[in-house]
């Protein structure tokens, strides 16, 4: 697949999303973080939930977070269509195409609109995450079916991990959520890690400012010592053996783009 043009790399942050509904948000945190070609996408309501353990969390936390949306994938431009392919999703897998018309009202500003036209997004980009752009996907070392993913952009970067235990398909987790049993531990369903931050080129370490897992905001991804520009960052055993708060039996392998 093509790489993406350098205008569309970075980091960028929803300012707005307007449906022709008339229903409209600016409060959800959305960030979307773009390299050459897989790219992150996390979504986080406005109201913050305790940093508790997912285990520690209430029915009424569980919910809060059915409303949580993460993804990664490959992006795919064709003029001024963009599509993002989901190879990871916080969200049930349900088939619906993630596809939409781009618009650079400036270089540092983008207007999507559904194709359909049936809502528009404003997106800034992050003056920081401008520099330095790359990533990598990921692939559990003792289960190949489960992957992640950590890209890099600037001064930021978004770490994503799919659950130990896929979800089954379908429209909503809410509806995974509420056929639950009642003797099953819930929170195996929101083990989809998205984690974003800042390493701030490695001087401190690497802050995670929002995250799907309560619990890391305000946490490290990795240690100072980490240089995010190292080059051979992807090749560090003991990055592979520490990613993420679900790591996988022998940590993660670099695996070929999805």
């Amino acid at each position: 697949m093509q790489q993406v043009a350098q205008s569309y790399r970075g980091v960028w942050k929803r300012r707005l999303i307007q449906h022709r509904s008339g229903l409209s948000d600016s409060e959800t945190a959305v960030y979307w973080l773009q390299t050459p070609l897989l790219f992150a996408d996390l979504r986080i309501p406005s109201s913050p939930l305790p940093g508790l353990a997912l285990e520690a969390l209430s029915h009424a936390q569980y919910l809060a977070l059915c409303e949580q949306k993460g993804f990664a994938g490959v992006t795919q431009i064709d003029a001024d269509i963009c599509q993002w392919h989901r190879k990871l999703d916080y969200q049930p897998v349900s088939g619906d195409e993630d596809i939409g018309r781009m618009h650079f009202e400036t270089s540092e500003c983008l207007i999507e609109t559904a194709l359909d036209d049936s809502y528009y997004e404003i997106w800034d980009r992050l003056p920081d995450s401008l520099g330095a752009c790359r990533g990598q996907w990921l692939q559990a070392m003792d289960d190949p079916a489960r992957q992640g993913c950590l890209l890099l952009a600037g001064d930021y970067f978004l770490f994503a991990a799919s659950r130990p235990a896929p979800l089954t398909p379908g429209t909503h987790l809410r509806e995974n959520f509420s056929q639950l049993e009642s003797s099953i531990n819930p929170a195996s369903l929101f083990a989809c890690e998205l984690s974003f931050g800042r390493h701030h080129a490695g001087q401190t370490p690497w802050a995670i400012e929002c995250s799907t897992l309560p619990a890391n905001t305000g946490q490290c991804l990795l240690p100072a010592s980490v240089d995010p520009f190292a080059t051979d960052i992807f090749a560090n055993e003991a990055v592979m053996a520490s990613l993420g708060t679900f790591i996988p039996t022998g940590g993660w392998r670099c695996a070929p783009d999805p």
